[in-house]
């Protein structure tokens, strides 16, 4: 797997819990509130709200938070944000794509190009680096639904693309137009999902030694530490011995 998913994980074991908690919370609600002002604040009738609102039940987001997010699209005090996507290279002339939310456009893009300097990097344009990037569905499974084959079968199935199975789970990857339909296959089959996404994936993988893999780690956990930043990208990877050395 590529850099952000590989490192999401150390950085969590060596973060603050319930800070790092807290945050997730906050960029789930803002996910459910766009999706929500963008259609019905129905989850049955809004594809989008209903996927939005799974993947905060996943993660253990109280009914609560969830509700007053939805209800936070409408009314006097409804709350607008702009999808900003932003693309540049990290050290090492390595591709990263930032999806922003934000409700405030110059405070966003100063604060993700100044990220970026800080770390050896350059923002670059619209484009510069999600040509190396494939636009994507990603499905995630526990690995206590089933073993790979069963997933794999039901996968196919479903009409996804690609499946990759490990000891931490199911990651199924379909056509970003066929995420919703395959999501719904597969739930028939599999149960609800741990995350359903859209995410950017990269083409192929630069492999980075240690030292640049912990300035990419710094970087991109600069950019996620950012309320207003929802995803991180990058198409880098490291070897075993590499993230041995991280994880310790």
């Amino acid at each position: 797997m590529a850099g952000h998913s590989q490192f999401k994980n150390i950085m969590h074991r060596k973060g603050k819990q319930d800070g790092i908690r807290s945050k997730m919370f906050s960029k789930l609600a803002r996910e459910i509130t766009v999706a929500a002002k963008m259609g019905l604040p129905d989850p049955s009738m809004n594809a989008a709200l209903r996927l939005a609102v799974q993947n905060a039940k996943a993660q253990s987001m109280p009914k609560d938070n969830i509700d007053r997010a939805i209800k936070k699209a409408s009314g006097a005090d409804a709350e607008s944000y702009d999808a900003i996507r932003y693309e540049g290279y990290g050290p090492g002339g390595i591709a990263v794509i930032v999806e922003t939310l934000t409700d405030n456009r110059n405070r966003t893009a100063s604060t993700v190009r100044s990220t970026f300097t800080k770390a050896g990097g350059a923002l670059g344009e619209t484009g510069s680096v999600s040509f190396s990037f494939d636009h994507v569905g990603e499905i995630t499974y526990k690995a206590s639904v089933g073993d790979a084959d069963k997933v794999m079968e039901a996968a196919i199935e479903a009409g996804a693309e690609d499946v990759v199975s490990d000891e931490d789970g199911h990651t199924i990857y379909c056509a970003f137009e066929d995420m919703n339909e395959v999501s719904k296959a597969l739930e028939d089959v599999l149960g609800a999902a741990e995350s359903v996404k859209a995410i950017w994936k990269p083409q192929n993988t630069i492999e980075v030694d240690e030292e640049k893999a912990q300035s990419l780690m710094k970087l991109i956990g600069t950019l996620e530490d950012d309320d207003d930043v929802q995803n991180v990208y990058s198409n880098f990877e490291v070897s075993d011995e590499v993230m041995a050395k991280l994880s310790a």
